[in-house]
C-alpha cells in the first residue's frame, strides 16, 4: 500500500461550543487515523472571518490536518464531511514533495517570517 501526502482544510459552522468544536475536529482525526492515516500536523487556525458569506455566516472555525494516507481514504473522509452538517467547507489536496518540504520549513519557521535586522 503506497501512502501519498495530503493536506485537508475544513471549516466549521461558528454557531458551535468549544467543546463541540474540538469533538467535531477529534472525529476526523479518529476517522484518519482509524484507517491507516499518518497525522505528519495538525492546526487549528481558530475562528476567522470568511472571505464571503456561506449559509448566512460570515465567521467559520478553520482546522488543518497534514497527513500521509492510502488514496482511497480520501473519498471516505470527504463522504464523511458532507454528511456532517457543522462543516459549511472542506477542501483535501494530495501534497507533492515540493510541498511537503516547503510545509516542513514554515513548522520550523525557516518560511514567512522576514529575517531580523540587526543594527550595528
Amino acid at each position: 500500500m503506497q501512502l501519498k501526502n495530503y493536506e485537508t482544510v475544513f471549516i466549521l459552522t461558528p454557531v458551535l461550543s468549544e467543546q463541540q468544536t474540538k469533538d467535531a475536529v477529534e472525529k476526523f482525526k479518529k476517522l484518519l487515523v482509524d484507517n491507516g492515516a499518518q497525522i505528519v500536523h495538525d492546526d487549528a487556525w481558530g475562528l476567522r472571518k470568511l472571505a464571503y458569506p456561506i449559509q448566512n455566516k460570515h465567521t467559520g472555525f478553520y482546522q488543518i490536518f497534514e497527513f500521509a494516507a492510502d488514496p482511497q481514504l480520501i473519498a471516505k473522509l470527504e463522504l464523511e464531511y458532507k454528511r456532517d452538517e457543522k462543516v459549511i467547507r472542506f477542501l483535501t489536496t494530495a501534497l507533492d514533495k515540493h510541498a511537503v518540504l516547503y510545509n516542513e520549513k514554515k513548522r520550523k519557521g525557516l518560511v514567512g517570517r522576514k529575517p531580523e535586522k540587526t543594527e550595528a
